[in-house]
């Protein structure tokens, strides 16, 4: 019940029903008490209704006026048997009585405050003291506070059980207790145990078919509607709940707790719901898969095969998601797209076929088995999580949902708006026109540096560098990521290069740019190395066009160079060069009609190669060291 009002809650139906579930739960033949024996018989947990006059004792004994809710339980009965699954026995107006710290718990809590703490954490640290005990028979402490009262009168009830956390649980009212432990009570009968009459009752049937229709909802797009109905029934511990429901979750971006369960072990859905399960298990776990197996308990031999099989993929960064019908198409689509740095166009390549999509079954909400692809789980966010939910699927109809914002500007600039204290503060990159972006290491590379890798994030890209053997004093090969920059262009970008050596940097423009146009960019404008430094050149046909550098406070030129890329309007005379940085990169964006995907640098995978030296070799007579780390 939640007290909105001063409308008393209707204990006795629902204590009835309570009671005939309770009833009919029971094995035929069990041995129990004479007192339970008795309610299953009478088909009634609670005692006899206490009479005006025992409640008017019981609170003169107590010193209080009673709260609504308590008073109205007991003119229905004089106590409870099962409150939930802890608690055997609630006191009536016999048995209820001050706590008076009777464990001995009050100097714990007491001591845990500071000045930190808020009114909250310090009233229900003085629960102890003077709280009302309504448990008898308990492995919980059941405790009302006649200090935290609500505007109708209502005490809060304290739930605390040494095996349920450190902080006392707290409800509005007895009544939001109740309905809480009947839940509870659900929740542990829903799988009967072998000998166990079936758990099926009204309260069942009734969760069971809001189920139905939050499936349903879930495929027209009401996706908020049917997450409300599905945590209901998870509470309940119905079957199936938490699996739906972890479906809405998983898609909203939420890893933790989300197992799928149920539904997982399906044949039917285990294609689409292992591969997100065991990718977000090796993030988390990556040797101990005990949890994982725990996760699957109740599954056949052919899904723990399976799941065995895609954790071996996901660890070895070989999974690939496949779909059936014209969404499949699209997911090869999308795959293609992403893996050259328009993860955009390859989220709406998949979003735009989803109505197509088809469910192998009923208990499948959505398509999921593309989260834990390398390259297509980067394209979910949380905005895009929500669109897809809020699109009609699975034969449904509905409305569409307005389109998730892109993620990706139209421009260069926005690697000027990183933190300085992010990984991208220094950077470089070459743009080469009407080259596809598979074709780019035979121009940047030599010898076994020309083959693409597979694609990497910024991190894994990272500690490919860090496992470098080998290292040269004038050596600077960078390992680079490859991908489209505009409808005409590609590009190869460095975001960890060395610091700036002006005296012995060699542009790649030149090899980069035969047959066709190219640029290069060095920005360190915010390096925290050095002075602050920026590089700009540019080549057609194989020669170099123009070029400028900007380091040591002044800059030096070649060829001529257009107007609005005139280094003069960037770095004046005396002028600091704050700011400068983003008015180069809108430059060079106006100029040449490029992009740079910022999703996929930052968030993404991108194929990756080593480029050749961007520095001179040693001259004649120089001397240089390497460096091998065996």
């Amino acid at each position: 019940m939640t007290k909105t009002d001063a409308t008393p809650f209707d204990w006795r139906p629902f204590l009835l029903r309570w009671s005939g579930e309770w009833a009919d739960s029971l094995p035929d033949g069990a041995g129990r008490g004479e007192a339970d024996e008795a309610a299953r018989r009478d088909r009634w947990l609670g005692l006899a209704p206490a009479s005006e006059k025992q409640i008017a004792v019981m609170e003169e004994r107590l010193g209080r006026r009673m709260p609504p809710s308590y008073r109205e339980f007991l003119e229905v009965c004089d106590g409870w048997r099962h409150a939930g699954g802890f608690v055997r026995l609630l006191a009536g107006t016999a048995d209820a009585h001050w706590h008076d710290d009777e464990y001995g718990l009050a100097s714990r809590y007491e001591g845990r405050l500071d000045d930190d703490c808020g009114p909250d954490q310090r009233r229900a640290a003085g629960i102890w003291r003077r709280g009302l005990q309504l448990d008898v028979e308990s492995q919980a402490t059941v405790l009302l506070d006649p200090e935290d009262v609500d505007e109708h009168g209502e005490w809060a009830v304290y739930v605390w059980a040494s095996w349920q956390g450190t902080e006392p649980r707290r409800y509005a009212h007895l009544a939001e207790f109740m309905r809480d432990m009947h839940r509870q009570f659900h929740s542990l009968h829903a799988r009967p145990a072998d000998g166990e009459p079936e758990f099926a009752n009204d309260t069942t049937r009734e969760l069971d078919a809001r189920m139905e229709q939050a499936r349903l909802e879930a495929l027209r797009g009401e996706w908020e509607r049917a997450g409300h109905r599905l945590d209901e029934a998870k509470e309940y511990g119905r079957p199936r709940a938490a699996g739906l429901g972890d479906q809405i979750r998983r898609l909203l971006g939420q890893a933790h707790m989300v197992y799928f369960e149920d539904v997982v072990i399906d044949p039917r859905y285990a294609p689409e719901l292992l591969p997100v399960l065991v990718a977000d298990h090796a993030a988390q776990s990556y040797r101990d898969d005990s949890t994982l197996e725990y996760h699957l308990r109740g599954a056949g031999d052919d899904v723990l095969a399976q799941a065995r099989a895609t954790l071996e993929q996901v660890r070895g960064g070989t999974y690939r998601y496949t779909a059936a019908g014209p969404f499949g198409e699209a997911v090869v689509r999308a795959r293609e797209l992403a893996r050259w740095g328009d993860t955009d166009g390859a989220w709406r390549t998949l979003a735009d076929a989803l109505p197509l999509w088809q469910p192998p079954g009923p208990d499948l909400l959505a398509p999921l088995g593309w989260v834990a692809d390398p390259l297509l789980g980067t394209l979910l966010t949380p905005e895009r999580g929500r669109e897809l939910l809020a699109t009609p699927r699975g034969g449904q109809s509905g409305e569409a949902p307005d389109p998730a914002a892109g993620l990706d500007p139209d421009d260069l600039a926005w690697l000027a708006d990183l933190s300085p204290h992010g990984n991208l503060t220094s950077y470089r990159f070459v743009l080469v026109e009407d080259v596809e972006p598979e074709d780019l290491p035979g121009r940047l590379a030599d010898g076994a540096g020309a083959v693409l890798g597979a694609p990497l994030n910024h991190d894994e890209a990272r500690l490919l560098i860090h496992g470098q053997r080998e290292f040269s004093s004038y050596g600077d090969q960078a390992h680079v990521a490859v991908g489209r920059a505009g409808t005409r262009w590609s590009f190869v970008f460095d975001g960890d290069p060395p610091y700036f050596d002006p005296q012995r940097f060699v542009s790649p423009a030149a090899t980069a740019g035969a047959g066709t146009r190219a640029v290069v960019v060095w920005n360190g404008l915010r390096d925290w190395r050095g002075d602050p430094f920026f590089h700009l050149s540019v080549a057609q046909d194989g020669a170099e066009q123009y070029a400028f550098t900007y380091a040591d406070g002044e800059v030096r030129r070649t060829g001529e160079i257009p107007g609005a890329l005139d280094p003069d309007r960037f770095f004046g005379s005396g002028e600091e060069c704050a700011g400068a940085e983003r008015s180069l990169l809108e430059a060079v964006t106006g100029e040449f009609g490029v992009r740079l995907p910022r999703h996929a640098l930052t968030v993404g995978r991108l194929h990756t190669f080593t480029t050749r030296s961007w520095r001179q070799p040693p001259r004649d007579g120089e001397g240089y060291a390497v460096i091998t780390l065996s």
